[in-house]
């Protein structure tokens, strides 16, 4: 198949069904509004990694990826990347429990919406045993919370906060509260997407409210990251598809001189070299996907190799598609200055593509020291 993050041949036929439907979603929203919350619902978006008792479909992050992949193409927005990716995936890494059970369920159905709070500023790659931003603290009447953290994907729109923080004897646990007054809007230059502001100074928390994870704590947080950077990597390469597609159609039939512009030489290496871009983008997203999928030891590697090039590169397809499309492409009518916005964005969330690459460097150089 042409466009896959799938784990093998024989799921290419879902996917490319999974992706046509998505697409057909996506294109009647359009980009100025997001799509409706029930309509993810009722089409079995949210419930994909759910187990069948909670009204899942018990697929894998590689069906996920694929709507991913097909947000960005769309530069759609809402806040199903923020909740597939990490409140789902936060859920489905916590221990049962009667309040998760319940909330799993209301997410699956469309009534819930709940946000992970990590801040999408930080650079988790490259130290993996970063403390969280949240601790917990223990007092006379109880455990309470605190804590601050800036950039939150979609934290505005949450019904429930899912906080990974540190306890007094150096475990992770996750807190559920709810928001109230406790996020603050963070307006950025991509207005596709939203970003929030939680703070916590001493929020009392009842037993039912702290949450343990099925395995180590770090380890789960550390998962958590790379999904986060896996999601990006998904919707960086998917923008970066769309404006190629749209850069081949529009020098195919913007004719100069009598001829269509996508005759000329310069144009022709232009848009094989977003080609090529796209084509190892698709490459390295899909081993990532692979290897979050099996959960094996190289998963955070992939995970980098992956955001590191895709982010770059859908930066510089987004800027050449602008180029390509002449003065047309600078004007507001044209979308494509939604799409570099995005790219830019992408490229420093959870980590820049300079800081993921210094970590893979670090796997050459075992002994050196910082």
């Amino acid at each position: 198949m042409s466009e896959a993050f799938a784990a093998g041949d024989e799921f290419a036929e879902i996917h490319d069904e999974l992706r046509a439907v998505a697409r057909d979603l996506l294109g009647k929203a359009g980009r100025e509004t997001a799509i409706d919350w029930s309509l993810i619902a009722r089409s079995g978006w949210l419930g994909l990694e759910a187990p069948a008792e909670f009204d899942g479909a018990e697929a894998t992050f590689a069906e996920v990826a694929v709507l991913l992949g097909e947000l960005g193409r769309a530069a759609a927005s809402g806040a199903y990347p923020a909740v597939a990716a990490l409140g789902l995936g936060a859920l489905g890494l916590v221990s049962p429990n009667p309040e998760r059970d319940t909330l799993l369920r209301d997410t699956v159905a469309g009534t819930s919406v709940p946000i992970v709070v990590l801040s999408s500023g930080r650079s988790p790659a490259l130290d993996p045993d970063t403390a969280p931003e949240f601790r917990l603290v223990d007092g006379e009447n109880g455990s309470t919370l605190h804590g601050s953290a800036d950039f939150v994907l979609d934290a505005a729109s949450a019904d429930r906060l899912l906080i990974p923080a540190s306890t007094p004897d150096n475990a992770i646990v996750l807190a559920a509260i709810e928001p109230g007054d406790l996020v603050t809007e963070q307006p950025v230059v991509d207005e596709t997407r939203g970003f929030g502001h939680v703070r916590v100074d001493g929020l009392s928390l009842t037993p039912e409210q702290v949450w343990h994870f099925d395995d180590d704590g770090a380890r789960a947080l550390g998962r958590l990251r790379d999904r986060a950077v896996v999601a990006l990597a998904c919707d960086s390469l998917g923008l970066s598809e769309a404006m190629l597609d749209a850069t081949v159609e529009y020098v195919g039939v913007r004719e100069q001189f009598g001829r269509p512009v996508g005759s000329f030489q310069s144009v022709k290496h232009a848009c094989a070299d977003m080609l090529v871009q796209v084509t190892v983008g698709r490459q390295l997203v899909s081993a990532a996907v692979r290897a979050l999928v099996a959960d094996t030891p190289e998963a955070s590697t992939a995970a980098s190799m992956a955001k590191a090039f895709t982010s770059a590169a859908a930066v510089d397809v987004a800027g050449k598609a602008m180029q390509l499309h002449g003065g047309i492409g600078y004007t507001w009518e044209s979308g494509i200055h939604q799409y570099l916005k995005r790219a830019v964005l992408n490229r420093s969330l959870f980590g820049s593509p300079a800081e993921h690459r210094k970590v893979l460097a670090r796997r050459y150089l075992p002994s050196a020291t910082e």
